[in-house]
Protein backbone atom coordinates (compact mmCIF):
# COMPACT_ATOMS: atom_id res chain seq x y z
CA UNK A 1 0.00 0.00 0.00
CA UNK A 2 2.70 2.66 0.97
CA UNK A 3 4.49 1.57 -2.45
CA UNK A 4 0.82 2.47 -4.14
CA UNK A 5 0.72 5.32 -2.47
CA UNK A 6 4.22 6.38 -2.94
CA UNK A 7 3.98 6.11 -6.38
CA UNK A 8 0.73 7.58 -7.03
CA UNK A 9 2.59 10.77 -5.01
CA UNK A 10 5.63 10.60 -7.81
CA UNK A 11 3.11 10.70 -10.68
CA UNK A 12 1.69 13.82 -9.01
CA UNK A 13 4.82 15.88 -8.22
CA UNK A 14 6.00 14.91 -11.31
CA UNK A 15 2.54 16.27 -13.41
CA UNK A 16 3.01 19.71 -11.60
CA UNK A 17 7.07 19.86 -12.21
CA UNK A 18 5.94 19.33 -15.84
CA UNK A 19 3.38 21.73 -16.25
CA UNK A 20 5.12 24.22 -14.77
CA UNK A 21 8.64 24.16 -16.79
CA UNK A 22 9.86 26.83 -18.79
CA UNK A 23 8.58 26.68 -22.51
CA UNK A 24 10.47 25.61 -25.36
CA UNK A 25 11.37 29.22 -26.73
CA UNK A 26 12.11 30.06 -30.71
CA UNK A 27 15.29 29.52 -32.09
CA UNK A 28 16.90 32.92 -32.89
CA UNK A 29 18.71 31.34 -35.80
CA UNK A 30 15.34 31.29 -37.49
CA UNK A 31 15.56 35.51 -37.16
CA UNK A 32 18.52 35.45 -37.75
CA UNK A 33 18.90 37.91 -41.54
CA UNK A 34 20.35 41.21 -42.78
CA UNK A 35 17.44 43.01 -44.29
CA UNK A 36 18.39 46.59 -46.42
CA UNK A 37 22.12 46.06 -44.66
CA UNK A 38 20.68 46.57 -41.21
CA UNK A 39 21.14 42.82 -39.02
CA UNK A 40 17.71 41.38 -37.50
CA UNK A 41 17.78 39.18 -34.75
CA UNK A 42 15.58 37.89 -32.27
CA UNK A 43 15.23 39.00 -28.19
CA UNK A 44 14.47 37.25 -25.30
CA UNK A 45 13.38 38.98 -22.37
CA UNK A 46 12.26 37.64 -18.72
CA UNK A 47 10.76 38.76 -15.48
CA UNK A 48 11.08 37.84 -11.94
CA UNK A 49 7.61 36.25 -11.86
CA UNK A 50 8.30 34.38 -15.01
CA UNK A 51 6.51 36.30 -17.77
CA UNK A 52 8.69 35.73 -21.26
CA UNK A 53 8.73 37.77 -24.21
CA UNK A 54 10.26 37.08 -27.24
CA UNK A 55 10.93 40.05 -30.18
CA UNK A 56 12.41 41.31 -33.41
CA UNK A 57 13.85 43.93 -34.15
CA UNK A 58 12.26 43.85 -37.39
CA UNK A 59 8.98 46.40 -37.29
CA UNK A 60 9.38 45.18 -32.83
CA UNK A 61 7.35 42.23 -33.38
CA UNK A 62 6.21 40.77 -30.06
CA UNK A 63 6.98 37.17 -31.18
CA UNK A 64 5.69 34.80 -28.68
CA UNK A 65 4.66 35.95 -25.02
CA UNK A 66 4.75 33.07 -22.46
CA UNK A 67 2.05 34.06 -19.31
CA UNK A 68 1.29 31.20 -16.75
CA UNK A 69 -2.40 29.72 -15.67
CA UNK A 70 -4.19 29.01 -12.60
CA UNK A 71 -2.01 25.95 -12.48
CA UNK A 72 1.47 27.17 -13.56
CA UNK A 73 1.06 25.61 -17.07
CA UNK A 74 2.76 28.17 -19.55
CA UNK A 75 0.82 29.38 -22.61
CA UNK A 76 2.03 31.53 -25.64
CA UNK A 77 -0.67 34.38 -25.65
CA UNK A 78 0.99 36.35 -28.30
CA UNK A 79 0.00 35.02 -32.27
CA UNK A 80 2.69 34.65 -34.31
CA UNK A 81 5.25 33.15 -36.83
CA UNK A 82 8.01 30.73 -36.27
CA UNK A 83 10.53 32.65 -38.58
CA UNK A 84 11.22 35.92 -40.36
CA UNK A 85 10.95 34.69 -43.51
CA UNK A 86 6.93 34.53 -42.86
CA UNK A 87 6.99 38.22 -41.74
CA UNK A 88 8.49 39.38 -45.03
CA UNK A 89 6.99 37.04 -47.17
CA UNK A 90 3.81 37.19 -45.59
CA UNK A 91 0.59 35.68 -47.06
CA UNK A 92 -2.00 36.25 -44.10
CA UNK A 93 -2.25 38.74 -41.63
CA UNK A 94 0.43 41.56 -41.47
CA UNK A 95 0.14 43.14 -38.31
CA UNK A 96 0.90 40.19 -35.83
CA UNK A 97 2.53 42.04 -32.74
CA UNK A 98 4.51 44.81 -34.46
CA UNK A 99 4.96 48.49 -33.49
CA UNK A 100 2.34 49.97 -35.76
CA UNK A 101 2.38 53.80 -37.19
CA UNK A 102 3.67 56.50 -38.44
CA UNK A 103 0.38 56.77 -38.03
CA UNK A 104 -1.62 53.65 -36.12
CA UNK A 105 -5.54 52.97 -37.98
CA UNK A 106 -6.93 54.53 -40.75
CA UNK A 107 -6.83 57.54 -42.26
CA UNK A 108 -9.66 58.84 -44.90
CA UNK A 109 -8.49 57.97 -48.91
CA UNK A 110 -4.91 58.50 -47.67
CA UNK A 111 -4.91 62.14 -47.76
CA UNK A 112 -5.07 65.16 -44.80
CA UNK A 113 -4.19 68.79 -44.66
CA UNK A 114 -1.37 70.54 -42.23
CA UNK A 115 -0.47 73.99 -42.73
CA UNK A 116 -2.60 74.31 -46.05
CA UNK A 117 -0.53 71.15 -47.45
CA UNK A 118 -2.07 68.35 -48.83
CA UNK A 119 -0.16 65.04 -48.19
CA UNK A 120 -0.93 61.95 -49.74
CA UNK A 121 -0.25 58.69 -48.84
CA UNK A 122 -0.42 55.20 -49.78
CA UNK A 123 -3.36 53.39 -50.20
CA UNK A 124 -3.08 49.87 -48.55
CA UNK A 125 -6.93 48.90 -47.19
CA UNK A 126 -10.35 49.35 -48.66
CA UNK A 127 -9.25 52.77 -50.44
CA UNK A 128 -8.11 53.96 -47.39
CA UNK A 129 -4.24 54.35 -44.91
CA UNK A 130 -4.06 51.67 -42.54
CA UNK A 131 -1.32 51.64 -40.07
CA UNK A 132 0.72 54.06 -41.76
CA UNK A 133 0.79 52.65 -45.37
CA UNK A 134 2.95 50.52 -47.20
CA UNK A 135 6.58 50.47 -45.28
CA UNK A 136 5.30 51.52 -42.01
CA UNK A 137 6.97 50.92 -39.05
CA UNK A 138 6.15 47.41 -38.94
CA UNK A 139 8.35 46.43 -42.33
CA UNK A 140 11.75 47.91 -40.94
CA UNK A 141 15.07 47.40 -38.94
CA UNK A 142 15.05 49.13 -36.03
CA UNK A 143 17.91 49.80 -34.17
CA UNK A 144 18.74 47.88 -30.89
CA UNK A 145 20.44 50.65 -28.48
CA UNK A 146 20.64 48.23 -25.55
CA UNK A 147 19.24 45.24 -23.89
CA UNK A 148 19.43 43.97 -20.19
CA UNK A 149 17.44 41.18 -19.16
CA UNK A 150 13.84 42.39 -19.08
CA UNK A 151 14.43 45.76 -21.03
CA UNK A 152 15.07 46.17 -24.65
CA UNK A 153 15.50 49.77 -26.36
CA UNK A 154 15.22 50.05 -29.85
CA UNK A 155 15.35 53.48 -32.07
CA UNK A 156 14.72 54.42 -36.07
CA UNK A 157 14.58 57.43 -37.93
CA UNK A 158 11.49 57.25 -40.22
CA UNK A 159 12.96 59.92 -43.12
CA UNK A 160 11.10 62.46 -44.37
CA UNK A 161 8.45 61.25 -47.62
CA UNK A 162 8.28 57.86 -46.15
CA UNK A 163 4.79 56.77 -46.40
CA UNK A 164 4.17 60.50 -47.27
CA UNK A 165 4.65 61.71 -43.95
CA UNK A 166 5.90 64.91 -43.67
CA UNK A 167 9.51 65.31 -41.11
CA UNK A 168 12.26 63.74 -40.35
CA UNK A 169 10.69 61.74 -37.43
CA UNK A 170 13.14 60.28 -34.48
CA UNK A 171 11.03 57.41 -32.69
CA UNK A 172 12.34 55.66 -29.17
CA UNK A 173 10.37 52.59 -27.93
CA UNK A 174 11.44 50.59 -24.59
CA UNK A 175 9.98 47.24 -24.42
CA UNK A 176 10.47 46.00 -20.87
CA UNK A 177 8.61 43.27 -18.30
CA UNK A 178 8.12 44.44 -14.80
CA UNK A 179 8.08 42.69 -11.82
CA UNK A 180 4.34 42.89 -11.39
CA UNK A 181 4.04 40.99 -14.22
CA UNK A 182 3.24 43.75 -16.96
CA UNK A 183 4.68 43.97 -20.06
CA UNK A 184 5.19 47.89 -20.85
CA UNK A 185 5.62 49.80 -24.04
CA UNK A 186 7.01 53.48 -23.84
CA UNK A 187 7.46 55.64 -26.90
CA UNK A 188 9.06 58.84 -27.43
CA UNK A 189 9.49 60.46 -31.12
CA UNK A 190 10.32 64.24 -31.89
CA UNK A 191 10.11 65.94 -35.64
CA UNK A 192 12.10 68.72 -37.59
CA UNK A 193 9.04 69.67 -39.24
CA UNK A 194 5.23 69.85 -38.66
CA UNK A 195 3.55 65.81 -38.46
CA UNK A 196 1.27 63.76 -37.15
CA UNK A 197 2.04 60.76 -34.82
CA UNK A 198 -0.31 58.22 -33.65
CA UNK A 199 1.39 54.69 -32.55
CA UNK A 200 0.54 51.41 -30.91
CA UNK A 201 1.51 48.08 -30.95
CA UNK A 202 -0.52 45.83 -32.46
CA UNK A 203 0.02 42.22 -30.68
CA UNK A 204 -2.87 40.16 -30.89
CA UNK A 205 -3.46 38.08 -28.00
CA UNK A 206 -5.31 34.69 -26.93
CA UNK A 207 -5.28 34.36 -23.78
CA UNK A 208 -6.29 30.95 -24.30
CA UNK A 209 -3.04 30.36 -26.13
CA UNK A 210 -2.52 30.88 -29.97
CA UNK A 211 -5.02 28.50 -31.50
CA UNK A 212 -6.47 27.28 -28.90
CA UNK A 213 -9.82 28.15 -29.21
CA UNK A 214 -12.27 31.23 -29.46
CA UNK A 215 -12.30 34.40 -27.94
CA UNK A 216 -15.56 35.00 -27.72
CA UNK A 217 -16.27 33.63 -24.62
CA UNK A 218 -13.84 36.07 -22.89
CA UNK A 219 -14.83 38.42 -21.08
CA UNK A 220 -14.33 41.62 -21.70
CA UNK A 221 -14.64 45.26 -19.51
CA UNK A 222 -13.86 48.87 -21.46
CA UNK A 223 -13.44 51.51 -19.11
CA UNK A 224 -15.72 53.92 -21.60
CA UNK A 225 -18.61 55.58 -22.28
CA UNK A 226 -18.62 56.31 -25.78
CA UNK A 227 -17.62 55.32 -29.23
CA UNK A 228 -16.35 57.07 -32.43
CA UNK A 229 -18.77 55.44 -35.24
CA UNK A 230 -16.92 54.25 -38.43
CA UNK A 231 -19.01 54.11 -41.84
CA UNK A 232 -19.04 51.16 -44.12
CA UNK A 233 -15.07 51.37 -44.97
CA UNK A 234 -14.33 51.53 -40.74
CA UNK A 235 -13.69 55.43 -40.85
CA UNK A 236 -14.82 57.61 -38.29
CA UNK A 237 -18.08 59.32 -38.63
CA UNK A 238 -16.80 62.10 -36.76
CA UNK A 239 -19.62 61.40 -34.15
CA UNK A 240 -19.05 60.63 -30.95
CA UNK A 241 -21.55 58.29 -29.85
CA UNK A 242 -23.11 56.50 -26.11
CA UNK A 243 -22.36 53.08 -25.56
CA UNK A 244 -25.74 52.91 -23.70
CA UNK A 245 -28.03 50.32 -25.01
CA UNK A 246 -25.86 49.21 -27.38
CA UNK A 247 -23.63 46.42 -28.05
CA UNK A 248 -20.68 48.21 -27.52
CA UNK A 249 -21.74 48.81 -23.74
CA UNK A 250 -18.59 47.05 -21.50
CA UNK A 251 -18.46 49.07 -19.08
CA UNK A 252 -19.32 45.98 -17.05
CA UNK A 253 -18.23 42.38 -18.04
CA UNK A 254 -19.36 40.83 -21.15
CA UNK A 255 -18.27 38.02 -23.13
CA UNK A 256 -17.45 39.21 -26.26
CA UNK A 257 -19.67 36.84 -27.99
CA UNK A 258 -22.74 37.84 -25.93
CA UNK A 259 -24.19 40.65 -28.52
CA UNK A 260 -21.22 40.30 -31.47
CA UNK A 261 -24.08 38.78 -34.09
CA UNK A 262 -26.79 41.05 -33.19
CA UNK A 263 -27.97 43.12 -36.34
CA UNK A 264 -26.30 46.33 -35.76
CA UNK A 265 -25.37 48.67 -38.75
CA UNK A 266 -22.06 49.27 -36.69
CA UNK A 267 -21.43 45.44 -35.97
CA UNK A 268 -22.73 44.82 -39.97
CA UNK A 269 -19.65 47.56 -40.77
CA UNK A 270 -17.07 46.36 -38.82
CA UNK A 271 -17.85 42.64 -39.43
CA UNK A 272 -17.92 42.43 -35.76
CA UNK A 273 -15.75 44.80 -33.32
CA UNK A 274 -13.04 46.61 -35.02
CA UNK A 275 -14.17 50.26 -33.06
CA UNK A 276 -12.06 52.72 -31.27
CA UNK A 277 -13.75 53.33 -27.68
CA UNK A 278 -13.01 57.07 -26.32
CA UNK A 279 -12.22 56.09 -22.85
CA UNK A 280 -13.76 57.50 -19.43
CA UNK A 281 -10.12 59.29 -18.61
CA UNK A 282 -9.86 60.70 -15.28
CA UNK A 283 -6.92 62.93 -16.08
CA UNK A 284 -5.53 64.17 -19.30
CA UNK A 285 -2.06 62.57 -19.32
CA UNK A 286 -1.95 59.97 -16.41
CA UNK A 287 -1.84 55.68 -16.86
CA UNK A 288 -4.85 54.64 -16.29
CA UNK A 289 -6.49 51.18 -16.33
CA UNK A 290 -8.54 51.42 -19.67
CA UNK A 291 -9.63 47.47 -19.99
CA UNK A 292 -9.61 44.17 -19.03
CA UNK A 293 -9.87 40.81 -20.46
CA UNK A 294 -10.53 37.35 -18.73
CA UNK A 295 -10.22 34.02 -19.76
CA UNK A 296 -12.42 31.63 -17.64
CA UNK A 297 -10.27 28.60 -17.88
CA UNK A 298 -6.98 29.09 -17.49
CA UNK A 299 -8.12 32.03 -15.24
CA UNK A 300 -5.55 34.64 -16.69
CA UNK A 301 -6.51 38.43 -16.40
CA UNK A 302 -4.73 40.77 -18.83
CA UNK A 303 -5.40 44.70 -17.42
CA UNK A 304 -4.41 47.31 -20.70
CA UNK A 305 -3.70 50.62 -18.82
CA UNK A 306 -2.68 53.62 -20.96
CA UNK A 307 -2.68 57.69 -21.01
CA UNK A 308 -3.80 57.28 -24.63
CA UNK A 309 -7.43 58.91 -25.21
CA UNK A 310 -8.77 55.76 -27.30
CA UNK A 311 -8.99 52.10 -27.46
CA UNK A 312 -9.44 49.97 -30.70
CA UNK A 313 -10.81 46.74 -29.70
CA UNK A 314 -10.39 44.61 -32.90
CA UNK A 315 -12.32 40.80 -32.45
CA UNK A 316 -10.26 38.90 -35.25
CA UNK A 317 -12.75 39.24 -37.49
CA UNK A 318 -10.78 38.16 -40.77
CA UNK A 319 -8.94 35.54 -39.34
CA UNK A 320 -10.25 32.64 -41.42
CA UNK A 321 -8.00 29.60 -41.03
CA UNK A 322 -6.31 29.58 -43.69
CA UNK A 323 -2.77 30.54 -42.39
CA UNK A 324 -1.11 28.33 -39.83
CA UNK A 325 0.74 30.54 -36.55
CA UNK A 326 4.37 29.53 -34.80
CA UNK A 327 3.13 26.21 -33.39
CA UNK A 328 1.68 24.68 -36.99
CA UNK A 329 -2.13 25.18 -35.77
CA UNK A 330 -4.84 27.26 -38.00
CA UNK A 331 -5.67 31.10 -36.87
CA UNK A 332 -9.22 30.51 -37.00
CA UNK A 333 -11.85 32.88 -37.03
CA UNK A 334 -12.28 35.22 -33.83
CA UNK A 335 -9.61 33.15 -32.34
CA UNK A 336 -7.06 36.62 -31.71
CA UNK A 337 -7.87 39.89 -30.80
CA UNK A 338 -6.29 43.18 -30.56
CA UNK A 339 -6.40 46.11 -27.68
CA UNK A 340 -4.69 49.02 -29.52
CA UNK A 341 -4.11 52.40 -27.43
CA UNK A 342 -3.59 55.21 -29.34
CA UNK A 343 -5.52 58.53 -30.32
CA UNK A 344 -9.00 58.30 -32.32
CA UNK A 345 -8.47 56.77 -36.28
CA UNK A 346 -8.77 59.92 -38.88
CA UNK A 347 -7.88 62.33 -36.50
CA UNK A 348 -5.99 64.54 -38.91
CA UNK A 349 -9.26 65.14 -41.11
CA UNK A 350 -11.73 64.85 -37.70
CA UNK A 351 -11.35 68.81 -36.52
CA UNK A 352 -13.57 67.53 -33.13
CA UNK A 353 -11.18 64.45 -32.52
CA UNK A 354 -7.41 64.82 -30.10
CA UNK A 355 -4.73 66.45 -31.89
CA UNK A 356 -1.93 63.72 -33.29
CA UNK A 357 -0.15 66.90 -34.61
CA UNK A 358 3.57 67.36 -33.35
CA UNK A 359 5.45 70.11 -34.03
CA UNK A 360 9.56 70.45 -33.72
CA UNK A 361 10.28 71.36 -29.87
CA UNK A 362 7.80 68.82 -29.07
CA UNK A 363 7.90 65.38 -27.73
CA UNK A 364 5.30 62.99 -28.24
CA UNK A 365 5.59 59.88 -25.84
CA UNK A 366 3.27 57.13 -24.81
CA UNK A 367 2.56 54.23 -22.33
CA UNK A 368 1.01 51.18 -22.69
CA UNK A 369 1.21 48.68 -20.14
CA UNK A 370 -0.49 44.50 -20.57
CA UNK A 371 -0.81 43.43 -16.79
CA UNK A 372 -0.97 40.20 -16.50
CA UNK A 373 -2.48 37.85 -13.26
CA UNK A 374 -4.29 35.13 -12.20
CA UNK A 375 -8.40 36.13 -11.19
CA UNK A 376 -9.32 33.13 -8.52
Amino acid sequence: MNKIISFILLIFLFSCSESKKAPALLDAQAFSKEIDGKKVSLYTLESKNGLILQVTNFGLRVVSLWVQDKNGKYDDVAVGYENIDRYINNTGERFLGPVVGRYANRIAKGQFTLDGKTYNLPINNNGQTLHGGIKGLDMVVWDVDSVAKNLIRFSYLAPDGQDGFPGNLKINVEYSLTDDNEFKIMYKATTDKPTVVNLSNHTFFNLKGESNGTITDNELTIYASHTTPIDSVLIPTGEIASVENTPFDFRKPKTIGERIEENNPQLKNGKGYDHNWVLDRKSANEVELAAELFEPESKRLLQVYTDQPGLQFYSGNFFDGKTNGKFGKPIKFREALALETQKFPDSPNQPNFPSTRLDPGQTYTQTCIYKFSIRK
